[in-house]
Order: C-alpha cells, then structure tokens, then sequence
C-alpha cells in the first residue's frame, strides 16, 4: 500500500508540520493551494497561524479526518456544550478554552476555512456569554465601555427583543 501523499504546513514561525494531504485539506484554503500545484512537493506557509495553535488545528484536523464531527445546532439548545458537541470535541475545545488561545483557534479556523472547527470555536465563546449581562461579558473579556448613558440606552431600547429571547 502507497504512503498517503504528504504536505508541509508552515507556521508564522517557520516551523513545519508533514500532514497528510487529505487531513490537511480538511481546510479549504490548504485545499485550494494543493490543488492549484498538484505536482509539487507542497509546502505551504500559513504565516497567519502560530506553532502552537497550527499544532491545535492539526490535532483537530486529524481526529476529525475519518470522523467528521456533527453539525452544531444553532441557536445552540443550551449553554452546556457537552450536551451539543461529541464528547472528543467538548474535551478538545475545553482544553483551549484560555480566552487567547480561543480566539486564536477562532482566527486560525476562519483564515483557513475549517468550517466544523469555527463552529465548535464560536459555540465557546456563545456559551460564554449566553445568558450573561452586557456588564458581564465586558468584563469577561475586558472590553470597555464607551457609550454615553444615552447611547447605551437607545442601544437597549433598539435590541430590547434580545433580551425577551
């Protein structure tokens, strides 16, 4: 039996990852590029991806190759994702569930178009906030607040049929 065909994915910092060709087109953009220049031995720089979250997408990548995870309901039924998610991927997600690392996985997903894992990435971040206060969630995430009270309060009486959700 023939080797699986290999490619070399290379991080923001230039260290390399031999995969095989059809786990890493698991990303549609890898997938694009390998198919653009079939005859070459690919080597493909992601210089949008660091080491350590390329290591993460791989992982992800090939656990998911040969058994493609389930679509995620949206809105998501509840804000305990073990209750959405197989059991593999609500370990996977919460292992990386650092608010850095999250949001890494987030970018790395969308810059190479690996739908099932954004799914999974945004789904977090939604159980995060979901049922959360405005105040709540700015704190979560450090965010600032720089309405006036008067915007903040046209901004909730515009979106008041959010919070009867």
């Amino acid at each position: 039996m023939a080797e699986p065909r290999k490619v070399t994915l290379i991080s923001q910092q230039g260290d390399e990852f031999e995969v095989d060709v059809a786990v890493a087109c698991m990303s549609t953009l890898v997938k694009t590029m390998v198919e653009e220049d079939e005859d070459c031995h690919e080597s493909i720089p992601l210089p949008n991806v660091e080491t350590n979250i390329l290591r993460k997408v791989i992982e992800y990548c090939e656990h998911h190759y040969n058994n493609p995870p389930d679509e995620i309901p949206k809105p998501l039924k509840s804000s305990n994702l073990a209750e959405v998610v197989s059991e593999w991927d609500y370990q996977f997600i919460n292992d990386n569930s650092d608010q850095k690392v999250l949001f890494a996985l987030i970018l790395a997903a969308n810059y190479l178009n690996i739908k099932p894992l954004l799914d999974l990435s945004v789904a977090k971040v939604a159980t995060m906030v979901k049922g959360q206060t405005a105040e709540e969630i700015r704190r979560r995430f450090s965010i600032v607040n720089d309405f006036t009270p008067e915007e903040e309060a046209q901004v909730r009486e515009e979106n008041k049929w959010c919070e009867d959700a």
